[in-house]
């Protein structure tokens, strides 16, 4: 590999990829947010919380998905937004593989409360999420340089 090749476009796919991940978590927030009881209902469906976490989890739980989503694309405090989005991603893989192994037929939950017809969860969505886990940890360890906000602040900064 061409490293010098890769350190003057690694910046750019890497902000492709921070743009893609930011935006599927803004976009899977966003359901959530607006109808709590409903993903609550998805998240008590997987079986693994206690009952008393659940309510709490599903008020919780999007608002970070947003902020991590926001903060990945525009490029603030990049390294902590990608941690945060690298581990949802990891956990949601994990409750997946956990809800398929058991042979619970109901909906993923990711985006929207669907029906089970709409949005099944299967081998193929744990695939979907590891590709995604891929690219998470793509971001967080070879970002290094991020495109954003942090860095046109730096370059101000050092101009000034």
């Amino acid at each position: 590999m061409n490293h010098a090749l890769f350190r003057r476009w690694n910046p750019w796919l890497a902000l492709i990829v921070r743009l893609y991940m930011g935006g599927l978590f803004v976009a899977a927030s966003w359901h959530k947010i607006l109808h709590p009881a409903s993903f609550a209902l998805d998240i008590a469906t997987y079986q693994i919380l206690p009952l008393y976490l659940v309510n709490a989890m599903a008020i919780v739980l999007p608002w970070v998905e947003l902020a991590a989503g926001l903060m990945l694309m525009a490029g603030i405090r990049n390294r902590a937004a990608a941690l945060l989005v690298t581990g949802m991603i990891a956990l949601f893989t994990v409750a997946l593989v956990i809800a398929v192994s058991k042979g619970l037929d109901m909906s993923c939950g990711c985006f929207a409360s669907q029906g089970m017809e709409d949005d099944p969860i299967s081998w193929i969505t744990v695939l979907r999420d590891l590709g995604w886990l891929a690219l998470c940890l793509y971001i967080l360890f070879l970002d290094r340089a991020p495109l954003g906000v942090d860095r046109f602040r730096a370059l101000k900064g050092a101009a000034e």
